[in-house]
């Protein structure tokens, strides 16, 4: 008597056990979509925040830049303002200067019998003798002699062409001296017989309007009180610096397609490179004066090269304050979630389950028959079993024993079953199991490892062995015996009222 009661003790202990598991695994399942839902909303919103920061860090950056752009805009269009105003006489100058050489070219058209340093003294303007190759042949600057136009500014070059043929005065703008990179006004008018170029360069940089409007120095200031600034370049349209010489400033191919697609399309252009081995962008404007009308300096390209150190810590410092601010979040997030589920996991488990066997319920099983009947691919057995004799087990051994015996057929449910079965209490002593992709003969085969392995736990204990415990088996299968889950039920029933009319203690298939 003492070892049944312990065996009956120890099968209670299992099933209890096994319904404290499904409550584990059923708060744990909970935990973790809380959790999951928890943290996906607060990483979306940590993330919207970071980015409407990072957004903010970047166009206040963006304003900063647009400001020195307009400063550097703004130098250059005053001191070709103050040209435009004032240097009428300097053209009108230029171009006497000019009338008097053709009279020299007409008397003397030799150039070797020219004193050019002399005419630059006499006239105070560079002169420069340019023939039908395009290439500087005599000229009072003497390290500009063989320069050739064709090769280092081919739209210059077809300019000059241009202008030799015409055969008229065109003074230009500001543009550079390519030796040494220092501004001047240049003016061409070609010779009667169209042969050559007499070229004018004024030096800009000793007269004192220059001195007065300089934007070398409006530059230097802000690149010195702007630390988002490295450098600043203004470009000609053959993509050289003013102010710098052709050997000290070239730029690299990525850097003049960059250029030249700015100069060609007045867009802005910005790429990725170096300076003095920091990280920083090269960014292209688009520029063209209002007051300059020459055809080869009315253009040109501001490049301001901006230092992505600054704003690339402020980015660094908004993503620590991101990383931190969402660890506080997910932390909180996650022991809020560990309370809440722990005070709303049992009672939502309740309403899915049968509180003493801890089976799904009836409601949780008709959900469970639906989206398997939905999904099937072939065949879905249905199992409905009930305790054979349950009444005179519970008058005779008590509501206590007949709840435990109840339990222990759950138990023997839960060893049998494979995984993807469902098992379920329906009320009283009526069970079901939902078996997804399971034929007829399968479906046998469960049914009598059912009826086995819950004949071994109840026929083992010696307090049952003058009532017999045995279950009664029905099945249906769909969608043989029918389609939806109240014929299969109907049809499992029928099948299982055969079984007990036949003697209990076995299973039937449904037979019309």
């Amino acid at each position: 008597m003492a070892n049944g009661q312990l065996l009956l003790d120890s099968v209670i202990n299992s099933v209890i056990k096994e319904v404290n598991d499904m409550e584990s695994r059923f708060r744990l399942k909970l935990i973790v979509t809380m959790i999951a839902f928890a943290m996906s909303i607060s990483v979306i919103l940590a993330a919207i925040d970071h980015n409407r920061l990072k957004s903010q860090t970047i166009q206040n950056q963006q304003v900063l830049m647009q400001k020195s752009e307009e400063m550097v805009i703004t130098s250059i269009d005053t001191i070709e303002k103050a040209y435009y105003l004032f240097g009428e006489q300097m053209a009108a100058s230029m171009k006497e200067a000019t009338s008097e050489l053709m009279l020299l070219y007409e008397k003397q058209p030799n150039f070797d019998q020219w004193s050019f340093n002399e005419l630059k003294k006499e006239y105070g303007y560079d002169v420069y003798i340019i023939n039908k190759d395009n290439v500087i042949t005599h000229s009072s600057m003497e390290t500009d002699i063989g320069l050739d136009f064709k090769s280092c500014c081919k739209s210059l070059a077809k300019t000059l062409d241009a202008r030799r043929i015409s055969g008229q005065f065109y003074p230009d703008g500001m543009d550079i001296e390519q030796e040494t990179g220092v501004v001047k006004k240049y003016s061409y008018q070609g010779t009667p017989d169209g042969q050559f170029i007499i070229q004018l360069g004024n030096n800009l940089q000793e007269g004192a309007i220059f001195q007065q409007f300089n934007f070398f120095t409006a530059i230097d200031n802000l690149t010195l009180r702007d630390p988002l600034i490295s450098h600043i370049y203004i470009l000609n349209t053959a993509g050289n610096a003013l102010g710098y010489s052709t050997d000290s400033f070239k730029l690299q191919e990525e850097h003049y397609k960059a250029f030249k697609h700015t100069l060609d399309t007045k867009e802005t252009t910005e790429r990725p490179g170096e300076w003095n081995g920091k990280k920083v962008s090269y960014r292209n404007i688009y520029y063209k004066s209002k007051y300059d009308t020459g055809t080869t300096t009315e253009r040109k390209v501001i490049q301001v090269i901006y230092n992505d150190e600054d704003l690339q810590n402020l980015l660094a410092d908004n993503r620590k304050a991101f990383v931190f601010q969402l660890g506080t979040v997910l932390f909180v997030t996650i022991i809020l979630s560990l309370f809440i589920s722990k005070a709303v996991a049992r009672p939502m488990h309740l309403a899915f389950h049968d509180s003493l066997t801890g089976l799904k319920n009836r409601a949780a099983f008709d959900e469970a028959m639906i989206r398997t009947l939905s999904s099937q691919q072939t065949t879905t057995a249905l199992i409905m079993m009930d305790v054979d004799n349950f009444k005179e087990v519970n008058d005779k051994l008590g509501h206590d024993t007949g709840d435990q015996l109840l339990k222990c057929v759950a138990e023997g449910m839960h060893k049998a079953a494979r995984k993807g079965d469902i098992s379920a209490r329906l009320g009283g002593d009526e069970f079901i199991m939902i078996l997804p992709e399971t034929s007829a003969a399968d479906a046998m085969h469960m049914a009598e490892r059912l009826i086995d392995s819950i004949t071994a736990l109840t026929t083992s204990n010696r307090e049952l062995s003058d009532q017999p415990v045995t279950i009664s088996v029905g099945i249906a299968v769909s969608p043989i015996h029918g389609q939806d889950a109240e014929t299969l039920i109907k049809h499992a029933d029928k099948a299982l009222y055969s079984s007990k009319k036949r003697g209990k203690n076995q299973y039937q298939v449904y037979n019309a």
